[in-house]
């Protein structure tokens, strides 16, 4: 079997939000497994790994929101919603959002929908949750950012509990500078060692000092 077929199938790139009950804040996490299942009541189905901390956020508060990423979406917000636990992350600290039905809505998305949980399946690793919509808009007319697109123009990673994770084939061996958070490989032409102490990872934020010099 060649795994890479799935990446033929169409994806988007979508926040998550909830509520985290237990830090009383709102969480999230990027997905690319959104789908709507019917128009009418209108109904949408996720896929949200066991392992991520918004999967239980999302049992106990029974509902969810999906914010729909947009071309021109910063890559810093994929970094720090899909490359770090909210279990000790305030994901949305200096991420402008605002609450709908209570549930978080990034303000820069290009439409949002929450949802009510009304059913789930567990697969082997995820929970597919099955919403109910109670809210819904379209906030700009940027085009929504593809899973391709996300991996052929911002050179985005996928984190292994993604659902459509698949193990990179390794080139040659090469030195290179990572980010040890979410594994962003720096290629500019400046050589890593000069560039200034301020400089950030442009996927995640984190600081030049999570770089670590590796073969890769």
């Amino acid at each position: 079997m060649n795994p890479n077929v799935f990446r033929k199938i169409s994806y988007g790139l979508y926040a998550i939000g909830t509520q985290d009950a237990a830090n009383k804040r709102p969480t999230g996490c990027i997905l690319n497994s959104v789908m709507q299942v019917t128009s009418s009541p209108a109904t949408v189905a996720i896929s949200v790994n066991r392992d991520n901390y918004t999967n239980p956020c999302i049992r106990e508060s029974g509902m969810f929101s999906v914010s729909i990423l947009s071309e021109a979406c910063d890559p810093a917000v994929i970094g720090k919603f899909g490359f770090r636990t909210g279990r000790d992350t305030d994901k949305f600290a200096g991420v402008a959002y605002e609450l709908r039905e209570n549930m978080p809505v990034l303000k820069e998305s290009c439409g949002y929908v929450v949802c009510k949980v009304i059913a789930s399946m567990e697969a082997p690793t995820h929970t597919v949750f099955l919403g109910e919509t109670v809210d819904c808009d379209t906030l700009n007319d940027e085009p929504p950012m593809t899973y391709a697109y996300y991996h052929k123009v911002v050179k985005g990673k996928t984190p292994k509990n993604a659902s459509t994770y698949i193990a990179e084939e390794k080139p040659a061996k090469k030195t290179v500078w990572r980010c040890t958070v979410c594994g962003y490989e720096y290629d500019g032409a400046i050589p890593f060692e000069e560039l200034p102490d301020d400089y950030v990872c442009p996927l995640c934020g984190a600081a030049k000092d999570m770089f670590e010099k590796v073969e890769a």
